[in-house]
């Protein structure tokens, strides 16, 4: 490997104008399929299968208006309660925005307000009513119990005197007026029978009537919480329904309500949208990322003394990830793309590209130094320090593709894009990167480097190992603090932002701050739930299960308010909107949701489905935390068989990883620390906590390895270096440590600069995964790989090398160091 790197850098200095124009052509050609195949961006995350996409599926067949997206419109009155004015105009906005794209339904707050107490007067007067029916009834009743009476008193005398007669003898005819008194009395009867039939059919319908209107009046009262206008009329709330699924609802879409809400400001009145509609693509770069690279090109220009050598790795690092984003970024036309996946490409590009551009760029400078000629020395710098970026960038990209393990579909893809910019990175490091050392020659070297060329190296080679009590405390201080730091990780929630953590003053933080004030926090998470029904039930055994389910579900812990939907066609599926008492990131509601999951069917048939935005984020956020444990066994797994294979031994890799996973716990600690308790929150501009960010555990695993085995491989391949030439092991550590630690440190602090500007996004989003990459970057770096790492390796001494012989024999010699390259180029 190291042989064909040095040709091929070598070849790339020979023809570098070649290269520098295939790498112009590149970029146009991808720059050209953006333009054609870029499609836009999803800021909605989900995975498929769960249970709250289960009951979407079964919604968007049974009652497909309550399928699609879904949002808010906040009008909030800056003085008192809405006046009628202001009421009318925002009514005419309303009127006139379904026909907005892909809009199915907006709701009049106002208009909702008087349906909902006209038929709270309607139930009232219709319970006026039934109890006048009622007295009528009875009334009725009375009247025929007397008629009765007054017919059996008739027919008493009726039979009296009948039987005087017959006693007496008379004959048939003279008995006549009788039997026409027995037929009057008889017709009497029947009319009675008649009137009690009419009577009792009236009292059932009366009585189904009553329960009809007890049913509605209860269901009524069980929704009493959800309201659209706040009780004091300051604050009224827009329901907007799309045609489209919440991950297909296009950002344009979104972006047109906006618009169309506030095109024409109402006065005195402010406007908020929530998340589902405000939240839209992330800024890629900002002041902050620009701030972070700035830092990093100082540091570049104190550690190389020349500014056309400083900006060398930043503009080979900007063309690759202008290449690695942009086609990225075309593919958004044929899969589904989260808006945070061309910024983990950003941030790995930029942060890899210059890191892998440097550490090539110091090995050549460091051979001009020495007296080697231009392009034998780039040659050499591309088979030694090049081959390290290979193997490097290799640890990084596995780590990323084993994303794809997860079997979760936008952390595949995010793991995918970050992939493709890394190796886009090492490429560029071993063709561009030699092309452009070729153009520039001599001047990568400042007037006073260019002064020394041909003397003796100006740093001294340690004779000396550290000292081993040195090497004992440096390990108990770097594990003892690496502990500490992790502690907080033990209380670790994981979710997704809500309205809360949008930027402070912005359209969804106001929305979210809004709806809390006047209705509750819980109106910021509501519930979707579907009971399944018996098919075939008529209008009023529908009712009656609605309400049994209502009241169930009103009845359970941290339920503040249950209103029923719609019923489905078929009869089988009705829907009901349940409001928490606490907000979407709360403990209060992730226990709901699984509450009602967990409950058996009500009444033993009406069994229960939760979807909603929050259900969704749980269901998220519990998959992603499912998944961990596997990933980090097989990133962890396949990173080891690479470092056993470049450092040949079974000690180091485990070293490497041992203290990965300490500077990783230490991480989470500190994300947890920040972003959950507000340690320092303000020092971030972070104005709000909550949960962290649900797939960012899984990301740092997969980056912040990659990343360590880089520092790593420097490190300790500098070390094997000076131990196969014959130094002794602990003394091959110091001198391992000593070549490799100036440009680690570098590297290390151009990593966190870069990743640390990503701290100040407007997204929550980025801020953390900015905030996790830069403090892992820095703790791993400076305490596990400059500290722990070479103490621990000191303590072992020889047996840190030790490998079976076996094993020995059948693993391939990747050469890392390039000492191959001696037998042929002595200058190495």
């Amino acid at each position: 490997m190291a042989e064909l790197l040095y040709r091929l850098a070598k070849g790339a200095a020979r023809r570098a104008w070649v290269v520098v124009g295939a790498w112009i052509a590149v970029l146009a050609i991808v720059g050209a399929v953006f333009a054609v195949g870029f499609q836009g961006l999803s800021s909605s995350f989900d995975i498929p299968g769960t249970a709250s996409s289960k009951v979407t599926d079964r919604l968007a067949d049974e009652l497909p208006d309550f399928a699609g997206a879904a949002g808010t419109v906040v009008f909030h009155a800056e003085d008192g309660a809405l006046t009628d004015a202001q009421r009318s105009e925002i009514a005419d906005l309303v009127s006139t925005a379904s026909d907005l794209p892909d809009v199915a339904t907006v709701t009049d707050p106002f208009a909702a307000e008087a349906e909902r107490a006209s038929q709270a007067q309607q139930l009232a007067d219709g319970r006026t009513q039934l109890d006048a029916a009622r007295d009528q009834l009875d009334a009725g009743q009375a009247q025929l119990d007397a008629g009765t009476a007054e017919l059996e008193a008739g027919q008493a005398q009726l039979d009296a005197a009948r039987a005087q007669a017959e006693a007496a003898g008379l004959p048939a005819a003279q008995l006549a007026p009788l039997d026409a008194q027995q037929a009057q009395l008889d017709a009497g009867r029947d009319e009675l029978a008649r009137q009690q039939a009419t009577l009792d059919d009236g009292r059932a319908q009366l009585e189904q009537q009553g329960e009809t209107a007890d049913l509605g009046a209860r269901l009524l009262e069980l929704a009493d919480g959800i309201r659209l206008v706040s009780a004091d009329g300051s604050t009224a709330t827009v329901n907007v329904g799309f045609t489209v699924p919440r991950l297909e609802l296009p950002e344009e879409s979104k972006q047109a309500v906006v618009e169309h809400f506030t095109a024409e400001p109402i006065d005195g009145v402010e406007v908020g949208f929530s998340t589902e509609i405000s939240q839209g693509v992330p800024k890629i770069l900002g002041i902050g990322e620009a701030i972070g690279v700035g830092v990093a090109a100082i540091v570049l220009l104190v550690m190389l003394g020349s500014v056309i050598a400083a900006a060398l790795p930043l503009v080979t690092a900007i063309v690759g990830v202008a290449a690695g984003v942009l086609g990225v970024l075309s593919l958004s036309g044929v899969v589904q793309m989260a808006s945070v996946t061309p910024v983990l490409g950003v941030m790995l590009g930029l942060a890899v590209g210059i890191d892998y551009a440097l550490f090539v760029l110091n090995r050549h400078r460091k051979q001009l130094l020495r007296g080697v000629e231009l392009r034998e020395s780039i040659g050499l710098a591309g088979g030694t320090a090049g081959n390290a970026v290979v193997f490097a960038g290799s640890t990084v990209v596995v780590a990323l593709l084993a994303l794809n393990v997860t079997g979760i579909p936008f952390l595949g893809l995010m793991g995918t894009a970050g992939a493709i910019c890394v190796a886009i990175a090492v490429l560029i490091a071993i063709t561009l990167l030699p092309a452009l050392l070729s153009l520039l020659g001599l001047r990568v070297l400042g007037r006073r480097a260019r002064a020394r060329i041909g003397q003796a190296d100006a740093v001294a080679t340690p004779t000396r190992a550290m000292p081993t009590w040195r090497a004992v405390v440096t390990t108990v201080v770097s594990v003892g603090l690496l502990l500490v730091l992790a502690i907080p990780a033990l209380s670790m929630r994981v979710g997704l932002p809500d309205g809360a953590s949008e930027p402070e003053g912005s359209y969804g933080q106001r929305a979210y701050e809004l709806t809390e004030d006047a209705f509750g926090p819980g109106a910021n998470s509501p519930l979707l739930v579907t009971a399944d029904l018996p098919g075939g039930l008529d209008d009023a055994a529908q009712l009656r299960a609605q309400v049994d389910v209502a009241e169930t579900l009103a009845g359970r812990e941290h339920v503040a308010a249950v209103a029923p939907i719609a019923v489905s066609d078929s009869g089988e599926v009705a829907a009901f909107q349940v409001i928490p008492t606490e907000g979407p990131s709360s403990v209060a509601t992730e226990d709901l949701v699984r509450d009602l999951r967990s409950m058996p069917p009500i009444d033993g048939e009406y069994a229960l489905g939760v979807a909603g935005q929050a259900a969704i984020n749980i269901d998220i956020s519990e998959g992603l935390v499912g998944i961990l444990p596997i990933y980090l066994a097989v990133v962890v797994g396949l990173s080891l068989i690479i470092m056993i294979v470049v450092f040949r031994s079974l000690v180091v890799p485990l070293i490497a990883t041992g203290g990965f996973i300490l500077s990783l716990f230490a991480t989470y600690g500190a994300v947890v620390a920040v972003f959950q308790w507000g340690w320092g929150a303000e020092l971030i501009g972070l104005h709000t906590t909550g949960p962290i960010l649900n797939f960012l555990p899984v990301i740092l695993v997969g980056i912040l390895f990659g990343l360590a085995m880089d520092y790593q491989l420097f490190l300790a391949s500098g070390m094997r270096e000076a131990f196969v030439h014959g130094s002794e092991a602990r003394l091959a550590v110091m001198q391992g440590f000593r070549a490799g630690r100036s440009v680690v440190i570098a590297a290390a602090l151009i990593m966190v600069s870069v990743f640390g500007g990503f701290i100040f996004a407007e997204a929550t989003i980025i801020r953390s995964m900015g905030f996790g990459l830069a403090f892992g970057i820095l703790v791993d770096a400076l305490v596990v790989r400059m500290l722990l790492m070479p103490a621990l390796m000191h303590l072992i001494g020889r047996g840190a090398w030790w490998l079976p012989r076996w094993l020995d024999r059948i693993l391939p010699d990747v050469d890392v160091e390039g000492a191959k390259l001696e037998r042929t180029h002595p200058h190495v």
